[in-house]
């Protein structure tokens, strides 16, 4: 976990992914790349989804991926023989935890609470995902909520774009923000990967210091 730990932090962005089409994965993780961005997190939100990880993991070794909206045991088993390098969950369910812990496959769980984060700390983990970030309680709530956890950091997720993602990005317990504004469904069903990659360079800048 430690290696895939360092890698989303030098990202300091996740994109979170909705492919409807397969065909259009390995396009859309060329794009992420070419825009500065070499990691992804796609969604189990279609029936897309494993077929789109196995394809990114054969033909683009060279970007960290993860499954995400991961809400079975089975799912977890899906994405690990897929070929996805982490799991995402938007919340905390002890049983996908556990299945993917027995597969030695790293996974940050969704929470919004102390108890949440006290769930992850009781199944040794240190990553969890604050979701959803900003209907949670946002920034504020996020910097009280690392307070008593120091050991523990954050990957917010739902509701940040380019206008308060630098908010969220200087609070010293956040890796990462996960987004989807450089990579909207509508712009990948159509096939407009140069904007995908324009949006992610934007998206990249904004995370660097000025």
């Amino acid at each position: 976990m430690a290696e895939i730990q360092a890698r989303i932090g030098a990202a300091r962005l996740l994109p979170v992914v909705v492919l409807d089409d397969p065909m259009q994965a390995v396009p859309l993780a060329l794009a992420l790349i070419a825009g500065g961005l070499p990691v992804a997190e796609v969604t189990f939100r279609t029936d897309a989804a494993a077929e789109s990880i196995r394809r990114i993991a054969a033909e683009v070794p060279g970007i960290l991926l993860g499954a995400g909206t991961v809400l079975t045991a089975a799912q977890v088993r899906q994405a690990h023989q897929a070929g996805a390098s982490f799991l995402v969950t938007p919340g905390f369910n002890p049983a996908v935890v556990a299945a993917a812990q027995e597969l030695g496959l790293p996974i940050v769980p969704g929470i919004n609470n102390p108890s949440g984060v006290e769930q992850a700390m009781a199944h040794g983990l240190d990553l969890v995902k604050f979701f959803p970030a900003e209907p949670s309680g946002g920034v504020p709530f996020l910097k009280a909520l690392g307070g008593p956890y120091g050991g523990m950091r954050f990957i917010p997720t739902g509701g940040i774009g380019p206008k308060n993602l630098g908010s969220y990005l200087a609070l010293p317990a956040v890796l990462a923000c996960g987004g989807s504004w450089m990579v909207e469904p509508a712009t990948i069903r159509s096939g407009r990967f140069d904007m995908i990659s324009a949006l992610t360079a934007e998206a990249v800048a904004l995370t660097r210091p000025a």
